[in-house]
């Protein structure tokens, strides 16, 4: 009974020493860069939910592990930005959402730190990206839909619509073909609502070697290098 009894209390000796080795401590400290601090803590660094406050205004309130941002979190900055989402290694990456005063809006993939995959940017005039994003800039497959109704889907590059896409207007206009710095250029087709076309080669958004046809299909113009030849 005596060996059964002292084999009880080691095991519960034991088990408070490895819960209490387990827990996190929490404090409250001014770090070296002069914020402050406060949350979980362990072996010397913020380790679990805390809440990071920088001279500068900035505030982080989220998951830490081994002293950096790690997990979900917000960021909030004195100008008014304001980071939703995941961290890695102390930058944004994953899944996140980013307002700014003005009224822009970005919701998608971060990879460290920059915006890259796929994501969703709104304007404040109400026009809006979906599709793939390179270092903050549209690159790739996306759909811009503009606020007057104009809406372009295609490839982009540099923020602009670069290669193959298709431009549509609110009066039903539509240009399908190549693209370069956000103007048709190089080989498309025009169509308009009266059922006329123009076939050919575009160059800076306007018609350069073009052929136009009428809905039946009859010539009614010709371009030659940006000069009409016939009418």
């Amino acid at each position: 009974m005596k060996h059964s009894l002292i084999i009880l209390i080691s095991f519960f000796l034991l088990s408070s020493l490895l819960t209490s080795c387990e827990e996190k401590e929490q404090v409250n400290v001014i770090l070296g860069d002069g914020g402050t601090y406060e949350g979980g803590w362990k072996d010397g660094f913020p380790d679990g939910q805390g809440t990071w406050t920088l001279p500068n205004g900035r505030k982080y309130v989220g998951e830490f592990k081994n002293g950096k941002m790690n997990g979900q979190g917000t960021m909030t900055f004195p100008n008014g930005r304001k980071y939703v989402g995941e961290y890695k290694d102390g930058l944004p990456n994953g899944q996140g959402t980013l307002t700014t005063p003005n009224g822009k809006k970005y919701v998608g993939e971060w990879k460290n730190g920059k915006k890259n995959g796929q994501g969703t940017y709104t304007h404040p005039d109400g026009s809006r990206y979906v599709g793939e994003i390179k270092d903050g800039e549209y690159s790739g497959q996306g759909t811009f839909t503009y606020s007057d109704g104009r809406k372009f889907v295609g490839e982009f590059k540099d923020g602009l619509p670069n290669g193959q896409g298709t431009g549509t207007l609110p009066d039903g206009s539509m240009y399908v073909g190549e693209w370069k710095d956000g103007k048709s250029h190089g080989q498309g087709t025009g169509t308009l609502p009266d059922g006329s076309s123009e076939v050919g080669e575009w160059k800076n958004g306007k018609e350069w070697n073009i052929t136009e046809y009428d809905k039946n299909g009859n010539i009614t113009h010709e371009w030659v290098f940006g000069k009409i030849i016939k009418q």
